[in-house]
C-alpha cells in the first residue's frame, strides 16, 4: 500500500540539514573524521553542565517510588512552579506554575501550540529566512505558513508582516535568537510588533527560543510576554544545556492572554493526544535543579570569532551573529566562468563545497536562495583546520 501523498511529497524534499548532516556521516567514513569539515547540523558537541551530570546520578539513584510513572499532562506541579520562576526573570511578568506546561523539546512544544490553536487553513506569518521544519510543524495541524522578507539586515519588517496580516491570521511566529541568521531582534522591534498585532486585531505572537541563553558582545534578549499580551513563548534545554536528545523543554503563556484558561487546556490535552503524554520524568525533575545553569556561552563566542575570520580570508560575507551557533554566509560570486549554473546559486555553492569535504545547508532550505548555513556548534580544532579548505575552495570558484 502507498504512504499517505502528503508524506511522500515531504519526503522528496525532506530536510536539507538532515540530508548533508547523513552525507557528512558517508564521507567521513571514507575519508577519516578529521578530513571532513562538518557544519550542517546545530547538534551541540558541548557536554552538558558538571551540575548537570551530579543532579542526573543523584536523581537516579534514588529509585523514588513513582519517579518513572504518568504525571499531570501539564508536568510536575514543583517543576512547573520553578520554570514559572525562569520565564517570569527573562520575560519580564509573573508567572506561576499554571502559566507553564512542560513540553518534549521546543520542537513538540510548537506542535502542541499548533495543534490548540489552528483551524484548517488558519494562517501562521513567519518573517524569513527561517527554521525549515516550521512548514512542517503548521502543516502537521492544517495550518498555512506565510512567508515574509526581514529587511536586509535580516532584523524585522513590519510593513511586510503588516501587509501580510489577513482575516485568516492566527498567529506570527519569530524565533529570536534566530536561526539561521543569528539576529537578535531588538527590544524596539519586538515593542513595535506588540503594537501593531494589537491593532490588527490581536493574534497570537508565538517566540520559539530555544537559543535565548547563547547570545554575544553583551547584547540582551528582549522579552516577549511583557511587549505583548497575546503571546506565547516555547523554548528548551537542548542548545543552553547541551541536552538536544533528552527532548524537554516548555511552553509558557503570558497572562494576560486572551483566553488564558482555555488556551492552557487546550495544550494540556495537545501534549496528551499528540502522543507525548507529558514531557519525559527524570528530565522535568533535573532541568528544576538547573533552572538558571546553562553552558559556558564564551565557548560559542571564540568559536564564531575563529570561524569568521577564516570566512574573511576566504572572502565569503556573511551576517554576524548575535546568538545561537550559526553563520549565515552569502554565496560568493563565481571567479571562474562555468557553462552551466546561476550566479548566486546556493545548490551548487553547497555541492562544490561538499567535494572539498565542507558541509553547510543552502540557504533555499530556509526560504532564502543565494545563502548558506554553517552550523559552529563543534570542536574549534575543526575550525581552525578548516581555513585551508575555504581557501583552496575560492580559489576555484
Amino acid at each position: 500500500m502507498p504512504i499517505a501523498r502528503k508524506i511522500k511529497d515531504v519526503l522528496g524534499s525532506q530536510s536539507m540539514i538532515r540530508k548533508m548532516f547523513e552525507e557528512g556521516n558517508r564521507l567521513k567514513k571514507e575519508h577519516g573524521a578529521d578530513k571532513v569539515f562538518d557544519f550542517s547540523l546545530g547538534n551541540p558537541d558541548i557536554e552538558p553542565p558538571p551540575a548537570f551530570h551530579r543532579v542526573f546520578l543523584r536523581l537516579a539513584k534514588e529509585d523514588r517510588k513513582g519517579s518513572h510513572a504518568y504525571m499531570s499532562n501539564a508536568g510536575y506541579p514543583e517543576v512547573r512552579e520553578a520554570l514559572a520562576v525562569k520565564a517570569s526573570r527573562e520575560q519580564g511578568a509573573t508567572l506561576d506554575g499554571s502559566h507553564i506546561v512542560m513540553a518534549a523539546g521546543a520542537a513538540g512544544g510548537l506542535n502542541v501550540v499548533f495543534k490548540s490553536i489552528l483551524d484548517g487553513g488558519d494562517e501562521v506569518i513567519v518573517p524569513r529566512p527561517y527554521f525549515m521544519e516550521y512548514r512542517s510543524y503548521v502543516g502537521n495541524h492544517g495550518g498555512v505558513l506565510v512567508e515574509v522578507d526581514t529587511r536586509a539586515d535580516f532584523s524585522l519588517d513590519l510593513d511586510a508582516i503588516k501587509a501580510a496580516l489577513s482575516p485568516k491570521t492566527k498567529a506570527v511566529l519569530i524565533n529570536s535568537p534566530h536561526n539561521p541568521t543569528g539576529r537578535v531582534y531588538p527590544a524596539a522591534d519586538i515593542e513595535a510588533l506588540g503594537k501593531l498585532l494589537a491593532e490588527q486585531g490581536s493574534p497570537y505572537l508565538i517566540s520559539d527560543e530555544p537559543y535565548r541563553e547563547i547570545s554575544y558582545d553583551g547584547i540582551v534578549v528582549p522579552p516577549i510576554l511583557a511587549s505583548y499580551d497575546n503571546s506565547i513563548v516555547v523554548s528548551s534545554y537542548s542548545k543552553s544545556l547541551s541536552l538536544p536528545g533528552e527532548r524537554i523543554g516548555y511552553i509558557a503563556v503570558g497572562p494576560k492572554a486572551q483566553d488564558r484558561e482555555e488556551l492552557l487546556n487546550a495544550l494540556i490535552y495537545a501534549t496528551r493526544i499528540l502522543g507525548f503524554v507529558n514531557a519525559p520524568a527524570l528530565m522535568q525533575r533535573i532541568v528544576a535543579e538547573l533552572t538558571f545553569a546553562r553552558v559556558d556561552v564564551d565557548i560559542y563566542a571564540r568559536r564564531r570569532d575563529a570561524f569568521t575570520r577564516i570566512l574573511d580570508e576566504a572572502g565569503i560575507a556573511y551576517a554576524k551573529p548575535e546568538g545561537a551557533f550559526y553563520l549565515f554566509c552569502r554565496v560568493p560570486p563565481r571567479k571562474v566562468s562555468v557553462s552551466s549554473g546561476v550566479e548566486g546559486d546556493d545548490l551548487a555553492f553547497v555541492e562544490f563545497l561538499k567535494r572539498r569535504l565542507i558541509l553547510g545547508v543552502p540557504g533555499s532550505g530556509f526560504g532564502k536562495p543565494g545563502w548558506l548555513r554553517f552550523a559552529y556548534c563543534v570542536d574549534e580544532k575543526i575550525i581552525k583546520a578548516s581555513g585551508t579548505a575555504f581557501k583552496k575552495s575560492m580559489e576555484s570558484w
